[in-house]
C-alpha cells in the first residue's frame, strides 16, 4: 500500500470529493469515491489516480484493466483480450500501475499510481484501456453463519451487491485533434421519462469530451449535462439529455446547443446548433 503523509491524505481526498460533485456521471458506487473521472497522458509519464473509503468500515478493491468500445448509442461493449486490435493491445501492454489490490479504512484515501512505457516506434495516435475498481465482498465469519437460526434449519441465499467503478485511461502520442459536430435534435417521451436525443459527429485523431449546454432565445440555460464524449472508434453517436419537468416547460422555441470542452479543460467551443422545439 502507498503510505501518503496525514496532510496529502486529506488533501487527496478533499479533491476526489470536489471531483465528484463537479463530474456527470459521478463516479461513486457504494463506499467508493474516485478522482479523477478521466485520465489523460500525453507521450510517456504516468498520472495518480485516488480512491477513497467513504463508508463506515474497511473495505478491499481489487484494480484491473479492460477494453471497451464506444458504439453509436454511447454505450460501451466489453472486449476480450482475444479480440482486441492491435492499437488496443498496445494500450494493454505499455500501461502499468500499482497496487492491483488495496484495502482502505473509513475515510482513508489510497493513491494508484500509473506509469506509460511506450514501445519504440509506437505510431501517433490515441490509446485507451478502462481502468475497473471493483469492491471485494467480504466472507462471513463461520461464527456468524452457524449461530443463524434459517442456517439451521434449511438453507438460505444471501446476495451480497458487488460494486464497481470504471475510468478511462488514455495515452496521446504525437500532434492530435479532434473535431465534433451537432446534428438534428428532438424531444423524446418514454418510460423512464422524457430526454433530448441529438446527434453528434466526429473527426480527427483522437476522441472529443466535453459538456452540452441548451439556452433560449434570452440567452437563459435550460439544460445542462457534462462528461458526454465521443471517443475515437466512432465517428457519430446520439446523445441523450435527461429533462426534468421545469425543463421540459421551458424547451419552446429556438434553443442554441453548444459542446465545449469542460471549464477546467479551456472551455473552448467544440460545436453549436440551433433546434426548434414546439
Amino acid at each position: 500500500m502507498i503510505q501518503l503523509p496525514a496532510i496529502r491524505r486529506i488533501a487527496l481526498c478533499a479533491a476526489a470529493l470536489t471531483c465528484a460533485v463537479s463530474a456527470l456521471p459521478a463516479r461513486a458506487q457504494g463506499d467508493l469515491l474516485v478522482a479523477p473521472t478521466r485520465v489523460v497522458i500525453n507521450g510517456g509519464g504516468g498520472a495518480e489516480v485516488v480512491l477513497s473509503n467513504i463508508g463506515d468500515k474497511p473495505a478491499t478493491y481489487r484494480i484491473s484493466l479492460e477494453l471497451r468500445r464506444m458504439d453509436e448509442t454511447g454505450d460501451f461493449n466489453e472486449v476480450a483480450e482475444a479480440d482486441a486490435n492491435s492499437g488496443e493491445r498496445t494500450a494493454l501492454d505499455m500501461i502499468r500501475y500499482a497496487p492491483r489490490r488495496v484495502t482502505l479504512l473509513p475515510g482513508q484515501p489510497q493513491a494508484v499510481r500509473i506509469s506509460v512505457r511506450p514501445p519504440e516506434g509506437l505510431p501517433d495516435g490515441e490509446y485507451r484501456v478502462h481502468m475497473n475498481f471493483r469492491a471485494v465482498p467480504s466472507a462471513d465469519p463461520v461464527e456468524a453463519a452457524a449461530s443463524d437460526p434459517a442456517q439451521a434449519t434449511g438453507v438460505s441465499i444471501k446476495l451480497v451487491p458487488v460494486y464497481g467503478i470504471t475510468i478511462p485511461v488514455f495515452v496521446r502520442k504525437g500532434r492530435l485533434e479532434g473535431q465534433a459536430t451537432l446534428g438534428a435534435a428532438q424531444v423524446v417521451r418514454s418510460d423512464d421519462g422524457a430526454f433530448i436525443e441529438l446527434d453528434m459527429g466526429r473527426s480527427g485523431t483522437r476522441s472529443v469530451y466535453g459538456e452540452i449546454t441548451g439556452k433560449d432565445a434570452q440567452g437563459k440555460e435550460v439544460f445542462s449535462i457534462r462528461g458526454v464524449a465521443i471517443y475515437s472508434e466512432v465517428t457519430r453517436r446520439k446523445a441523450r439529455i435527461p429533462l426534468n419537468a421545469e425543463q421540459l416547460a421551458l424547451l419552446k422555441g429556438r434553443v442554441k446547443i453548444q459542446y465545449r470542452e469542460l471549464p477546467e479543460n479551456g472551455g473552448a467551443l467544440l460545436a453549436e446548433t440551433t433546434a426548434t422545439f414546439p
